[in-house]
C-alpha cells in the first residue's frame, strides 16, 4: 500500500472525519469523568453505563458484553457485512489498583487506591470520539463500510479481558483490527509505529516453598527455606537465562517474596510471586516448562518442597504488515510524515495480542507527552496523566483509517 494523501480520497477532497471544537471539549470532559471514576477490571459498570449513553444518544445500538462489563457496537450496521470484513476500533477500560499521586490535578482519582495510571481512560475516549464522527458520517451517507468498537473490560488481569470480548462476537465479521496505547516518551501529536512484535509476551509466576523449619542456631539440622528462597530468586533467572537463545529477551523478574516472623526462627513457609516476559513468541511457548523446571531444579538442592503455579498470560503483539500500513497512510494524511517515529519493542504485555491470534491488525504507540516537557511520567505510576491533545489525534487517525480501508 502507497502512502495517501489528502488528494487520494476518491471525491477528490480533503479525507473527512477532522475532530469539531465542541466535541472536542465534550471528549475531554468526558476522558476526566472517566479519570475521576477509575474501576477495575471487570468492575467497569459506572465506565460501561457512560459509554453506552453516548452511543444510543448517538442513534447506535451498543451490546454490553455477557460478563456484565464492556462492550460492542457496529456503526453503518444497516450497510451490511461486507464479505471480507469490517474494520475493528478496540479499547480497554479498566483502570489499575494503585494510589492516584497527582496533587493539583483537578481531575484525579477520587476513588482511593485506584487510578486510570496506563492511558486506558484516553483510549477509550479515542474509540468512543471516532464512533461519534463515524456514525455522523454514515447519517450524510459518507461511510463506505461498516466499522465496529470494541471496548473491552479487564485488560490489566491476566490472561486479559480480550478472551471474553472474543467469546462473546467481538471478532465476528472482523477482517481487521486496529488499538493505540498511550506512550509517555513521545510527543503528543506524533505516534509511534513499528512492524512485528511491538510488546512482549507477559506470565505470571506464584511459588509455595515448604520445609520443617527450625532454630537458626542449627540450620544444618533443618531446611534453611530463607535461603532456598533466596537462591530461587538469583539463581532461576541466570539457569533460564542459559537455556534460552538470549535473543529471546526471556526474562524471570520477582515481584513479592515473604518468609518467616522471628529473626531466630527458620520459618516453614515462603511464598514467592513474579512474572516471566519474553520477546519472541516461540521461546514463549517453551517457557512454562523451562521455567518451572528451573524452579524445581533449585528448591529441591536446598531441600525445599516447591509448588508452583504458572499462570498464561498474554503472547506478544505481532503488528501485521499491512494494518501498520494503513495507520502509517491514516496518520500521514492527518499530520504528515514527520509526525511518525519509529519505536522499539517493550517488554509490557497487551492482551490486544488475543486478537491478533484470530486477525491481523496493529497497535500504534500514541504520543501523550506534552512537547517540552522533560519529565516523562511513566506508565503504571500514580502520578501518570496525558497530554489531553492526543485525543484529537487518536480520534483523526481512526477515522481516517476506516475511510482509507474502505479504499484500499
Amino acid at each position: 500500500m502507497s502512502p495517501k494523501t489528502e488528494a487520494d480520497h476518491p471525491d477528490g477532497s480533503a479525507l473527512p472525519g477532522t475532530l469539531p471544537e465542541e466535541l472536542r471539549a465534550e471528549l475531554v470532559a468526558f476522558r476526566r469523568d472517566l479519570h475521576m471514576h477509575p474501576e477495575l477490571g471487570n468492575q467497569e459498570f459506572r465506565t460501561t453505563a457512560a459509554i453506552k449513553a453516548w452511543l444510543e444518544r448517538a442513534g447506535l445500538h451498543p451490546r454490553v458484553l455477557s460478563v456484565g462489563t464492556g462492550l460492542i457496537c457496529d456503526i453503518g450496521a444497516d450497510l451490511g457485512v461486507p464479505e471480507d470484513g469490517m474494520l475493528a476500533f478496540r479499547a480497554d477500560i479498566d483502570a489499575l489498583p494503585i494510589p492516584d499521586t497527582k496533587t493539583e490535578c483537578p481531575y484525579r482519582s477520587t476513588v482511593p487506591d485506584r487510578a486510570h495510571a496506563c492511558g486506558h481512560d484516553v483510549h477509550t475516549t479515542v474509540v468512543l470520539g471516532a464512533g461519534l464522527l463515524l456514525a455522523e458520517l454514515h447519517r450524510q451517507g459518507r461511510l463506505p463500510r461498516p466499522v465496529r468498537l470494541i471496548f473491552q473490560p479487564a485488560e490489566e488481569v491476566l490472561p486479559g479481558g480480550a478472551a471474553d470480548s472474543i467469546k462473546g462476537g467481538a471478532l465476528d465479521g472482523v477482517r481487521r483490527i486496529i488499538a493505540v496505547h498511550c506512550d509517555p516518551r513521545v510527543d503528543a501529536g506524533r505516534i509511534g509505529l513499528r512492524t512485528g512484535a511491538i510488546t512482549s509476551a507477559c506470565d505470571r509466576l506464584e511459588i509455595s516453598l515448604e520445609g520443617p523449619g527450625g532454630h537458626t542456631a542449627r540450620p544444618h539440622l533443618t531446611t534453611d527455606l530463607v535461603t532456598a528462597a533466596a537462591r530461587v530468586v538469583t539463581d532461576v533467572p541466570a539457569l533460564v537465562g542459559r537455556r534460552i537463545d538470549t535473543r529471546a529477551g526471556l526474562a524471570v523478574t520477582w515481584g513479592r517474596i515473604e518468609s518467616g516472623h522471628a529473626p531466630n526462627v527458620i520459618p516453614q513457609h515462603a511464598e514467592l510471586s513474579g512474572t516471566v516476559r519474553c520477546l519472541d513468541i516461540d521461546a514463549w511457548r517453551q517457557a512454562p516448562d523451562m521455567v518451572v523446571a528451573a524452579i524445581d531444579e533449585v528448591a529441591n538442592l536446598h531441600g525445599a518442597k516447591s509448588e508452583i503455579t504458572y499462570v498464561r498470560g498474554v503472547p506478544p503483539v505481532v503488528n501485521d504488515p499491512a494494518v501498520t500500513e494503513l495507520l502509517r497512510d491514516a496518520m500521514t494524511v492527518r499530520r504528515g510524515p514527520e509526525a511518525i517515529e519509529g519505536t522499539e519493542q517493550s517488554l509490557g504485555g497487551e492482551d490486544f495480542s488475543w486478537y491478533l491470534e484470530h486477525v491481523p491488525g496493529a497497535m500504534a504507540r500514541l504520543g501523550v507527552r506534552t512537547p517540552g516537557e522533560r519529565t516523562v511520567r511513566d506508565l503504571h505510576q500514580g502520578d501518570f496523566d496525558a497530554d489531553e491533545s492526543a485525543i484529537t489525534v487518536g480520534v483523526e487517525l481512526f477515522t481516517a483509517a476506516a475511510l482509507l480501508d474502505a479504499v484500499s
